[in-house]
């Protein structure tokens, strides 16, 4: 059970842990002064969204994200959600090809060509299938995450000040609601894939829970590392190299990987589960839907990585409010159609 639950939490992981949330943007975006509560908050939103929808992942045994949002949001409001998951991997799967483009920029590979390369390598991933992601996750993605903390911890220690900035009043604290709900689409889509892979219901506490400290325990670190550089952070792309600015070189190496693998990692698992849904609706071969995916998807990553994701980012966020909302009381609304089905029973 433990060993699932890790590798699911891993999946997690990967798949928050994309261009914009390793890069810095995401944290950017939503977080920033004053927000040291809405971290705290999103911890536990985010581990309790995560622990609901494997649960029912679980129970339903699904393959895709239909039947999860039938339980969450009923047929029809699922039917919306259903053409807004599509519709936000596909925008999800285009600002992390940008995102790759931007970092192999870094290694001085042109902007189209490194997002033509990354587009190649997205569809090359199919042969292994859901395995070969796991891989990466599991045994890559775990040193890679090290290595950030660390960077981050150099940074800090580097500047000679104190690791807390001003508490403040901590006006930010909704940020906890709008940044889980911008990232709960890919989650559901991801988790409904593997919900006829688990095998206990506690490795959904596992992943969740752990899941949600490791990811709040980065954001937090990340957060108190961007408010410590004096430039104007809206000037970088990629807010990580801001910070890598003031370390060794080979740092940046190792970081643009990083970077690299995370976007790729979050895009990958975007295009499994916008594959999954495609190939279920029109019955055609995984590698024609994989090909028009990505034909249709590269010419929209001209608007560039930071442009996407200030525009796309708050507006899911949004949009996805009710059904976080919908996830956090699906637990409530289980226990009142319990209690009223024993009821009706024991008359």
């Amino acid at each position: 059970m433990w060993k699932s639950g890790l590798k699911w939490m891993s999946l997690i992981i990967g798949v928050m842990m994309g261009a914009g949330f390793s890069s810095g943007q995401e944290v950017w975006q939503f977080f920033g002064e004053q927000s040291e509560l809405a971290i705290l908050l999103f911890i536990f939103i985010f581990s309790m969204s995560c622990f609901v929808v494997l649960n029912i992942s679980f129970e339903e045994k699904t393959e895709n994200f239909l039947p999860v949002l039938h339980q969450l949001v009923g047929k029809k409001l699922s039917s919306f959600y259903d053409v807004l998951i599509v519709f936000y991997l596909f925008a999800t799967t285009v600002v992390m090809t940008a995102g790759g483009g931007a970092v192999l920029e870094a290694f001085h590979i042109h902007y189209w060509l490194g997002v033509f390369l990354f587009a190649l390598l997205l569809a090359l991933q199919f042969l292994w299938g859901f395995k070969g992601l796991m891989v990466v996750n599991f045994y890559v993605f775990p040193v890679l995450i090290l290595g950030l903390i660390v960077t981050l911890f150099l940074f800090i220690a580097r500047l000679d000040e104190p690791f807390l900035n001003p508490i403040g009043l901590q006006q930010k604290w909704l940020s906890a609601f709008t940044f889980t709900s911008f990232n709960i689409l890919p989650i559901i889509a991801v988790l409904a894939v593997i919900g006829n892979k688990m095998k206990a219901k506690g490795e959904a506490a596992i992943a969740s829970i752990g899941s949600g400290i490791v990811l709040g325990f980065v954001c937090f670190i990340y957060n108190q590392s961007l408010l410590k550089i004096p430039t104007d952070m809206n000037t970088y792309e990629i807010p990580l190299y801001a910070i890598l600015e003031y370390l060794p070189s080979f740092m940046m190496i190792f970081m643009s990987l990083f970077l690299l693998t995370s976007v790729y990692t979050t895009a990958a698992s975007g295009i499994f589960g916008l594959t999954a849904r495609l190939q279920q609706k029109f019955s055609v071969s995984i590698w024609v839907v994989v090909v028009f995916v990505l034909m249709f998807m590269i010419p929209l990553t001209a608007f560039g990585f930071s442009n996407l994701v200030s525009v796309l980012y708050p507006l899911a966020g949004l949009i996805n409010l009710l059904l976080l909302l919908s996830i956090l009381i699906f637990p409530l609304r289980l226990a009142v159609k319990k209690r009223k089905d024993s009821q009706s029973f024991k008359m």
